[in-house]
């Protein structure tokens, strides 16, 4: 109770205080009656006319199939003759709803929402604020940003939609409108400001690099609009924080920089192409930047470059600190990987480095992962080992594809058949071949070839998790 009370009598203090050394000003400004309606009314909603009818509710339904269920079979003892697996019952289809928001981007239809919004839906309905409602296709998703691209058919009608904004110039304090469909009650516009930038520690995403705003979201404003006073998109809502589920005012929206990243880089085939640095590293910290004789602690440590990519053909070299990237600082990982994504294929940007105590100013080419050696997807067959099992030779952008190491070689197990002596013998999807009765592996042409001979014991030595194991099979 005293603690309350101290920090009343101090505000009121401080606020006293503030008011005083303010009243010479206030009684030397001229004291005017408004003229006019505008000078005594402040409002919103010439912004929310203007931007809410571009922004849509999105209803997704899932049908999964469950087997019907005994309770009998709960019981340890009778598991213990029919098995886990076993129940009575013709499976069964359960429709599982999910609801979500887009934002209409393009006037043709094109609207983009949230991966997790739409994942592994067998429908998806998009209805517009004047009630229109639509089948929507769905063109792309892309893991790494949790953004989904739609499109629905308008007819040829034209659709109410939101340009997107240079994200880049939002400062922390600018005001913004959320606007989304929150626990399916219906549009609903909430206002906040932007309480911070760049946020890269909020989600498991590869690409992680939020606008923090106080803004009130909730579970069903995942895909909808934040929208700057100007009218644009600044970015798309995807998550909040929130011990109970509800708004605590920590909200966190994808930038429109990497929105429209996503939405340049399609191909007509629904794939995304992204350009690639080819390097990576760590953050600088104090004591790295006093070795290194930076002024402060910023930038990237580069530790490993990729020989033929984007930064080693504009010069990058390990040890180097990449302090901006197209105008831009960059402090993390993170940070470098989201300024990469958001320029194309194709394009070039001035690269700032850190070398031998001096700033050097370096051209960037954009360029897409490189996949060499090509892919070349086997399933191994015959009398050995790893039967049944997918295998692919590891490259920049195979492994980008499948979300692994892009600096990983050899030859990675992609895929086991059921039933199989790969899957038998516990091999699984990840594993690196390294080597097959004491003879390196380094492509699936030459792993083919070693496992094709017939020999009375196998030895195969392979990666998995960063350790290297061998398994020895007679016969």
């Amino acid at each position: 109770m005293k603690i309350a009370n101290i920090k009343f009598y101090s505000l009121f203090t401080i606020t006293l205080a503030a008011l005083m050394m303010a009243g010479s000003v206030v009684a030397a400004a001229e004291k005017q009656v408004p003229s006019s309606k505008a000078e005594v009314q402040f409002s919103f909603a010439p912004l929310v006319k203007n931007t809410a009818p571009a922004v849509v509710n999105i209803y997704a339904r899932k049908i999964v199939r469950q087997r019907g269920h005994t309770p009998l079979f709960d019981d340890p003892f009778f598991r213990q003759f029919f098995g886990r697996e076993f129940g009575f019952g013709q499976p069964r289809k359960q429709v599982q709803n999910s609801l979500g928001s887009g934002v209409i981007v393009r006037s043709n239809g094109l609207i983009v929402t949230n991966k997790h919004v739409i994942e592994g839906a067998d429908q998806i309905n998009v209805v517009l604020a004047d009630r229109r409602e639509f089948s929507a296709t769905l063109v792309m998703t892309d893991a790494s940003t949790d953004l989904a691209v739609l499109q629905v058919d308008t007819g040829g009608k034209s659709l109410p939609m939101l340009e997107l904004s240079d994200s880049d110039d939002l400062e922390v304090g600018d005001l913004v409108l959320a606007i989304g469909n929150p626990f399916g009650v219906g549009q609903t516009v909430t206002s906040g400001i932007v309480s911070a930038l760049a946020r890269t520690r909020v989600t498991s995403s590869d690409l992680n690099f939020f606008i923090q705003t106080d803004a009130a979201i909730n579970p069903g404003n995942s895909g909808g609009a934040l929208v700057s006073l100007g009218g644009k998109l600044v970015g798309v809502n995807t998550v909040i924080f929130s011990k109970s589920g509800g708004s605590l005012g920590i909200g966190f929206a994808i930038p429109a920089n990497m929105v429209r990243a996503v939405i340049n880089g399609m191909t007509k085939n629904g794939q995304l192409v992204r350009p690639w640095l080819g390097a990576v590293g760590q953050p600088v910290k104090h004591d790295i930047a006093t070795s290194l004789g930076l002024f402060r602690p910023s930038g990237v440590l580069i530790n490993k470059v990729y020989k033929g990519a984007a930064a080693a053909t504009a010069g990058v070299r390990v040890g180097d600190v990449i302090l901006a990237l197209d105008g831009h600082e960059v402090n993390d990982q993170q940070a470098l990987r989201y300024r990469i994504a958001t320029l194309s294929v194709g394009s070039t940007a001035p690269l700032q480095v850190w070398r031998r105590k001096k700033v050097l100013e370096l051209n960037l080419s954009l360029a897409p992962p490189p996949e060499t050696p090509p892919r070349n997807v086997t399933v191994l067959e015959g009398h050995q080992p790893l039967s049944g099992a997918r295998v692919a030779n590891m490259s920049p952008g195979f492994a980008i594809e499948v979300g692994l190491d892009p600096f990983a070689r050899g030859v990675m197990i992609v895929d086991l058949q059921r039933g199989t002596p790969a899957n038998r013998l516990r091999f699984r999807i990840g594993d690196m071949v390294r080597g097959v009765n004491g003879k390196k592996v380094a492509n699936v042409t030459q792993l083919q070839s070693l496992l094709s001979m017939k020999t009375g014991k196998w030895e195969i030595n392979f990666e998995r998790g960063g350790k290297v194991l061998n398994l020895v099979i007679n016969g």
